[in-house]
């Protein structure tokens, strides 16, 4: 039988694999397989106070027990992970951590069962899992208390939590090491559990105005659906190569076809493209099309969304973030590209400039204007000198054709497309358009995508002759909305980078000298208040 070289480890390690053995040998299992949970702590918590408010229980008797004649609520069994232990001669506290928050646990010897206080005394540590059955109380400080009359190991915890995790040193080993960043940090787990209620207010939402939640390949034979630079796999039994998912859009857009008339899926998706505090290769997406609708539908739908979304969430629309208050009220401001630029660089621009009035008028370098057209040249403007100053929420709306290769053009101005994107706290979170649905011109757009991968363009879309095809059939006027969720739940979250709301981030390869978060805590000590 194979076992873990303990000298690997440092000495508080070993010492806890020490007492895994001891507790064998005393006839202790320090992992059973299962343990009754009546309540949870908060559970435990509300209905204690609840009792207390219809009079049935009593403050008084001493600091730390209650009164040996007060009525007393009925009694709970709760599990979790012991945490800072305070020690009082023969009796002490320590604080259980469970999926719901901290109730304080109250032992001693003469209202704990004798196995359990002599697991108290002998072998437990921070970290370790716990089951606690007993009755609960308010000790004369306030604290809502579980006084333990039966105590179980659970769960022997033999690597050490760590005492802090404070300064950009610790960054990085939080991300890495999430299960203990979780344990360690209330404001993380808050964080996570906002961004899944998050995703359950926009289900909601979605599903009561009849949408039906798909879902759609992500190992596709053609990338397509946004531009970006793809991930590439084989498929050995077919050999083939194949692509994960860019972007579901050419997928919900043959189910319009099909006759699926509202659509959404929140999906993952893969690009191959770098990491910073707004981008990670894999990211969440909600994706939706409505047919018989054009972008303007989509911008109401898309206010009302996240108006509701925050209100259901946070219980508010006005949204503080990064020092900055975001209001996600409706109305919110739209403004064209143009106009932006207008009213932020000063420089009036139209489409059909030629590139060089464009370049002088944005005081481009001649060297960095060279073979760039005038769309290629508003855009770089726009999104290196404007983005940034975009406090929100603002839809920006009317982008070149382009860059927007599934859109459809403005029936006004042939060189835009009926595209809009959404802008808070200076990023983008959401993108839509009219969807093209004229097989023929989709095809010149996607001849026109090939000739930049020939160009040596590596974020430029496939030909898809099958998307074509189900053009051909008809689809229906239709727009599509594609909202990034991560950044969303960075909004409402007072989250600074994309990091801090993916649970495992993507991360470059651990260096294995890296001091990690169990070294940091063995420089505290004992770890016990």
């Amino acid at each position: 039988m194979t076992t873990i070289n303990l000298f690997d480890h440092n000495e508080i390690i070993r010492g806890r694999y020490g007492k895994v053995a001891a507790l064998r040998a005393a006839g202790i299992e320090p992992y059973p397989r299962r343990y009754e949970v009546t309540h949870t702590s908060a559970q435990a918590i509300a209905e204690f106070e609840e009792f207390e408010k219809k009079g049935e229980a009593a403050h008084g008797g001493a600091a730390s027990e209650p009164q040996s004649d007060a009525p007393r609520p009925v009694e709970v069994s709760l599990a979790g992970r012991v945490m800072t232990i305070r020690r009082m001669g023969k009796a002490a506290f320590f604080h259980l951590l469970d999926g719901a928050g901290k109730i304080q646990v109250y032992v001693r010897p003469d209202q704990t069962d004798e196995a359990g206080y002599r697991l108290f005394r002998e072998f437990l540590d921070m970290g370790d899992i716990v089951g606690v059955r007993g009755t609960v109380f308010r000790t004369k400080t306030g604290e809502v208390t579980l006084l333990a009359r039966r105590l179980m190991l659970l769960t022997k915890s033999v690597r050490p939590l760590p005492e802090k995790w404070h300064g950009l040193r610790d960054i990085e080993t939080r991300y890495r090491q999430r299960y203990a960043d979780l344990i360690m940090n209330e404001h993380v787990r808050r964080t996570f559990l906002l961004r899944s209620r998050m995703i359950s207010a926009i289900r909601r939402f979605l599903d009561s105005a009849g949408y039906i939640e798909v879902e759609t390949p992500m190992l596709q034979p053609v990338r397509g659906g946004a531009t970006a630079r793809p991930f590439i796999t084989h498929h050995n039994a077919l050999d083939m190569d194949l692509y994960l998912r860019i972007a579901p859009e050419l997928y919900h857009k043959r189910l319009v076809v099909g006759g699926f008339e509202k659509v959404y899926e929140i999906n993952r998706n893969f690009r191959n493209e770098g990491i910073s505090t707004q981008h990670n290769p894999e990211f969440t997406m909600l994706e939706l099309y409505t047919a018989y609708w054009d972008y303007r539908n989509t911008m109401d739908l898309t206010e009302r969304l996240l108006e509701s979304v925050c209100l259901e969430v946070l219980g508010t629309t006005t949204v503080p973030y990064q020092g900055a208050v975001l209001n996600f009220a409706r109305p919110w401001r739209r403004a064209k590209i143009l106009e932006l630029i207008e009213e932020k660089i000063g420089s009036r621009l139209s489409w059909s400039d030629p590139p060089d009035v464009v370049a002088r008028a944005l005081n481009v370098p001649p060297e960095h204007a060279a073979g760039k057209s005038t769309a290629r040249l508003i855009m770089d403007a726009f999104e290196q000198r404007v983005e940034d100053l975009l406090v929100g929420p603002i839809i920006v709306y009317d982008f070149p054709a382009e860059v927007s290769p599934l859109a459809k053009r403005s029936a006004d101005e042939p060189l835009v497309a009926e595209r809009f994107e959404v802008f808070a706290a200076g990023f983008e979170i959401a993108n839509a358009y009219s969807e093209l649905n004229d097989p023929e011109e989709q095809y010149r757009r996607f001849e026109e995508q090939v000739a930049l991968q020939r160009a040596g363009d590596e974020e430029a879309q496939d030909m898809d002759e099958d998307y074509v095809r189900a053009l051909e059939y008809g689809m229906p006027p239709a727009s599509g909305l594609g909202i990034g969720i991560d950044r969303l739940a960075m909004l409402l979250t007072d989250s600074p980078s994309i990091r801090d709301v993916i649970l495992f981030p993507t991360l470059r390869p651990e260096v294995k000298a890296e001091k990690t978060a169990a070294d940091d805590s063995e420089e505290g000590g004992s770890g016990e208040e």
